[in-house]
């Protein structure tokens, strides 16, 4: 969950005023959502001329106050611009307002991009095969079903095979219990759904 932005955020913002032009205070804005770090601490320090303690605050603040707008959703200047108090400097409320907006999208599709999730069934192939020969007599002539599950992990590094794909073999007691389970697991989500 989101951290609330609390007055102690918007007066570190307050610093932002000492930026030399609007491009400064966007370049702040933006690095500071990726979370803070001595070196943008430095580089924001240097660039606003205040202590370094200071600009460590004003980059936190700037990262709460951006993963709070994602968090609640808040896609109109009119949602942004209800956060701050009415002593805020108007300038400033509305740069920050306008670079939020602006970089809004992207940020949201990082934060999906970067969620951790499970593999997700892509494609599914089946088939019935019957034994012909084998070690065992008791295996000769017995129907089995070949399944192919193609999986998709989105949480694979860049450059790897994102899809792979798993075979099992099932005898007619084991697909009939997956049957039976995937059945149950069916009716489950029918009884939750028409809730």
């Amino acid at each position: 969950m989101a951290a609330a932005v609390s007055s102690e955020h918007f007066d570190n913002l307050q610093l932002l005023l000492k930026a030399p032009s609007k491009d400064a205070v966007r370049d702040v804005c933006v690095q500071s959502h990726r979370g803070p770090s001595r070196r943008l601490a430095e580089t924001t320090a240097a660039a606003l001329g205040i202590p370094a303690a200071q600009a460590a605050q004003l980059v936190q603040s700037l990262h709460v106050l951006s993963h709070h707008v994602l968090f609640h959703n808040l896609s109109s200047p009119e949602q942004i611009l209800h956060l701050f108090p009415e002593s805020f400097h108007s300038s400033l409320k509305n740069l920050l307002t306008k670079i939020l907006l602006e970089n809004s999208p992207t940020w949201r599709t990082e934060a999906v991009s970067n969620q951790i999730s499970l593999p997700q069934l892509k494609q599914l192939d089946w088939r019935v095969d019957m034994v012909t020969g084998s070690d065992s007599v008791s295996r000769m002539s017995v129907p089995t079903c070949m399944v192919q599950f193609k999986m998709e992990d989105p949480c694979l590094p860049a450059g790897s095979e994102s899809v792979s794909a798993v075979t099992v073999e099932l005898s007619r007691e084991s697909l009939d219990t997956i049957l039976d389970g995937l059945g149950r697991i069916r009716d489950q989500l029918s009884v939750v759904a028409g809730k």
